[in-house]
């Protein structure tokens, strides 16, 4: 086979898409810097640079949406853009008089320009209500009520340091919330509610029984007819029994909620990367602006920036002043859904007196 036959399979070769400089100076870049808030500059080492704006986008977006920034990419940086893993659209110039112009058409168009430095990027979202099975909560619509409030931090790096929110619309976590400074999770709280006439007709019995990772679903005859049980005890709320069975029936409106974790991150700057620990165990749905989310959220924003120090990532300030600091700073009460009684939690725990306050 001649090495080079052209195919189709697998994904196009990504370097055809960089813009010039970048291809020119691949790997030779010799430092970075935030110019304002969303204007970055990446300098080669040969001199040359690439500018960076960021702008913040919904992450749903509209075809005529898509259309629009590849018209403004078009227009002021020879058609190079891409879209970040938080759902920022980054315009990528080589002339730095193009910038504003860039700048303001972007946001006469209705998208802020930011998210970079210590501030608050765009928020990293999974489905929810709008295409996922298994939501606890809605995804786009809490996300817009929170950054409604946050965008001042967004738009200004007026933050003791980067601040990065995430939302889940349940446990399952295709949000990856679990490295976050901020998460907003969706959270079930009763066992899933099975209907046995249906079940036979959409379901394989032991498929069900398999997809439970804690073992709580197990065959059962119900009024004559093979079916499943659920052990409650045993049952974590996860949906996956829901994905392979719509009989076993996860979602439920009055007792589905939203939880708030803070402290995780994924950098390995100064400390090594952190899992986010729970701060608020259960928020009510309360669509279309969920309004006591939002107020958790600018409450634990508003504490940290106020008491946090430069550089200080969220998690990195509650280990400085202590878990029960935190509580008392941010007035969450604690209550028993803080105590993880997960069977290797003590290698977690304090294990001295030494408690910070």
């Amino acid at each position: 086979m001649a090495e080079d036959r052209i195919t189709d399979i697998g994904p196009p070769n990504y370097e055809q898409f960089l813009p010039p400089v970048i291809k020119k100076n691949y790997g030779k870049w010799d430092y970075h810097e935030i110019l304002r808030p969303g204007v970055m500059v990446h300098v080669a080492e040969s001199g040359d640079k690439v500018f960076t704006v960021r702008c913040g986008s919904p992450r749903l977006l509209a075809v005529t949406t898509i259309r629009k920034f590849a018209d403004i990419a078009d227009k002021y940086c020879d058609g190079h853009l891409r879209f970040t893993s938080r759902n920022n659209v980054e315009f990528l110039l080589s002339d730095e008089s193009k910038i504003d112009a860039l700048i303001a058409e972007v946001e006469e168009y209705g998208f802020p320009v930011g998210g970079m430095g210590n501030s608050i990027s765009n928020i990293v979202h999974t489905q929810g209500w709008v295409h996922c099975h298994s939501a606890a909560s809605d995804a786009s619509g809490v996300v817009k009520s929170v950054m409604d409030e946050l965008l001042p931090h967004f738009q200004n790096m007026d933050l003791p340091a980067k601040l990065r929110v995430a939302y889940a619309c349940c446990l399952n976590m295709c949000g990856a919330v679990h490295c976050s400074d901020i998460a907003i999770l969706g959270v079930h709280t009763r066992a899933p509610v099975i209907d046995h006439g249906d079940l036979p007709k959409m379901c394989e019995i032991p498929t069900l029984v398999a997809s439970c990772p804690t073992g709580a679903i197990r065959p059962a005859t119900v009024d004559g007819v093979n079916s499943v049980e659920i052990i409650e005890e045993q049952c974590m709320y996860c949906g996956n029994c829901y994905t392979v069975c719509p009989a076993v029936k996860i979602n439920n409106a009055q007792t589905d909620g939203i939880s708030i974790w803070v402290g995780g991150k994924v950098s390995n700057s100064r400390v090594a990367p952190k899992f986010s620990k729970l701060a608020i165990p259960f928020i009510p749905n309360n669509p279309p602006r969920w309004p006591e989310v939002v107020e958790a959220v600018i409450n634990i924003v508003n504490v940290y920036a106020e008491n946090a120090r430069k550089h200080e990532r969220m998690g990195e300030w509650i280990d400085r002043i202590g878990w029960p600091k935190f509580f008392e700073l941010t007035g969450i009460k604690f209550t028993k859904y803080h105590i993880d009684d997960f069977k290797h939690a003590g290698e977690t725990y304090t294990r001295t007196a030494q408690l910070r306050h």
